[in-house]
Order: structure tokens, then sequence, then C-alpha cells
């Protein structure tokens, strides 16, 4: 059996290296990857990514065009993994600053989006530019500002990318 999970294969127990096979441990939960000769359940969580909506002192919004897969040379705003126990303002922060070369201000959040075809739950912040100088770092292929009536919106790399931008554009705020 192939379970597939962030494109990896997942066939072997991580307790010990016992063939994984899929399980209905609970009729309400969806099947799990369990172990065939330890038990062990091997659950497939979600991972965390954070999104920065940056907007300047002159109202345009910084988009970064990637330089990686998924979305290769679409727009997005800069975002990405949440590391194991930093907290979501700090990696909204870092992201911001890595992707975009900018110090931002988180301002507040624009909402979290979560897909069921999707193992990625993704939060984003609405933020201002305090400093810096507007550069892409090696996951972008440029950085670029956009006024509302500019983003490209048939070149967004991610349905997440578009719900947000629109949210932050419409005002939506979750609290």
């Amino acid at each position: 059996m192939r379970i597939v999970f962030y494109t990896v294969e997942y066939r072997f127990c991580p307790a010990c290296g016992g063939a994984l096979e899929k399980r209905s441990l609970k009729a309400t939960d969806p099947d799990r990857l369990v172990c065939g000769v330890c038990g062990f359940v091997f659950y497939l969580d979600p991972k965390v990514a954070v999104g920065t909506i940056i907007r300047t002192d002159d109202a345009r919004l910084v988009l970064v065009r990637r330089a990686i897969e998924p979305g290769y040379g679409l727009w997005v705003f800069p975002g990405g993994f949440v590391d194991r126990g930093e907290e979501l303002p700090r990696a909204a922060i870092r992201e911001a600053r890595e992707e975009s070369g900018l110090d931002v201000r988180l301002d507040r959040l624009v909402n979290i989006y979560s897909y069921p075809d999707a193992a990625v739950i993704i939060v984003v912040y609405a933020a201002t530019a305090l400093a810096g100088q507007l550069c892409g770092d090696d996951e972008c292929l440029e950085a670029r500002l956009f006024r509302a009536d500019e983003i490209p919106w048939d070149e967004l790399a991610f349905r997440s990318t578009r719900e947000a931008l629109q949210d932050y554009l419409d005002g939506v705020r979750v609290v």
C-alpha cells in the first residue's frame, strides 16, 4: 500500500520498521496508518504555515514570485512554514523579513485557511512595513509592490493566496 503525504511515501513504522497498513481505528475518524508488527499509530498531522499581507506607506501590497515548487513563477504574499516551538506571530515576522527584506509590524489576523485536500493550515496576518529594503530571497524570483487594482489575480499560486487577499481587501477580520 502506498500512502503519500507532502510527497513523501510512508511504508514503514518509525518505531520498529514493520510495514504500515491503513486501518479504521474509530468509526468517526479517518483511516490511520498502523504498524502491523508493533501496533504503532502513525498520525499524519497537518503542517502549519503563516503568511503576511504587507502594506507599505503608499498603500501598496508586497507580493513575491515563487522560485520553488509548488507554484513556481506565480505570485504569493511572503510566508512559509512555522518551526516546531515557534510562536505564530514570530514566524510571520521572520518569514516576511526572509522573503521580502522588510521588517513589519503585525496589525491583525486576516483569517485561517484550511482545505480538505491539503495538508497545510495557513494563518494569514495583515502587516505594515516599517523598515528594510524590498528584495526577494532564494525562494523568490522577484519581489514587487502592487496597488489593489494591479494584483495579478490570474497568476496567484494558491487558493489561500487568492482568498486571503480578497478577505484583506474586503476588510474581513476574524477575532
